[in-house]
């Protein structure tokens, strides 16, 4: 595109073409027609007109996005807090174990050093206070009902729930001894957390004055 004459180049042009319009009639007759065919065509918008219709015209596609990264948010949090939940839970059941039976100091020894009596007399002080923190804060119930031993059949197989040893091969169902009936959770009951307390502290520090 040619750029637009200067000021002092218009103001000779304006000079000669109005001396051409009075003396040549047929140049008369082109410029009536340019001046009315441009006055037939909308204005130029302007720069900043322009721009903002660009900026209209991507302004939908920019409301999309955010309004997907909106919806995105309150299930990203959800998972965020679904997490920490869980983490708290297994947190607090271990501070449990440890309270109760001391579990945790029972699993940090080295217990190679002692013999089988001293390892014993240890077990059966975790033993029963880990049984007592799940007796108050758990409903632990068998997978399977039947006794251990006996032959059963499997007709469908849930690989959470049951694990298929030994021999497998084709399709349930299956026949079996039961070995291990294995255990779920049917409930659990946590106390509630302190506030601002950390349960990543699972027994504190005992210092004796």
């Amino acid at each position: 595109m040619a750029e637009s004459p200067s000021f002092f180049s218009r103001v000779w042009l304006s000079w000669v073409c109005s001396l051409r319009v009075l003396f040549d009639a047929e140049f008369a007759r082109r410029v009536q027609i340019a001046r009315s065919t441009t006055a037939s065509l909308p204005a130029a918008a302007p720069a900043s007109r322009r721009r903002a219709k660009a900026k209209a015209r991507r302004a939908p596609a920019r409301l999309k996005d955010e309004d997907d990264a909106t919806a995105q948010k309150p299930a990203a949090q959800t998972a965020a807090l679904r997490e920490q939940a869980r983490r708290a839970a297994a947190l607090q059941l271990l501070g449990l174990l440890q309270r109760e039976g001391r579990l945790i100091d029972f699993l940090q020894q080295d217990i190679a050093k002692f013999d089988d009596a001293e390892i014993g007399a240890a077990a059966r002080v975790v033993h029963a206070g880990c049984r007592k923190a799940l007796a108050e804060h758990a409903e632990i119930g068998p997978v399977r009902t039947e006794p251990e031993g006996e032959r059963i059949t499997i007709e469908s197989v849930d690989p959470a729930a049951i694990k298929l040893t030994g021999d497998v091969k084709g399709a349930p169902p299956y026949s079996g001894v039961l070995r291990h009936r294995g255990w779920r959770a049917a409930s659990l009951k946590l106390p509630t957390a302190v506030a601002d307390h950390d349960l990543s502290v699972l027994a504190p520090a005992e210092v004796e004055l």
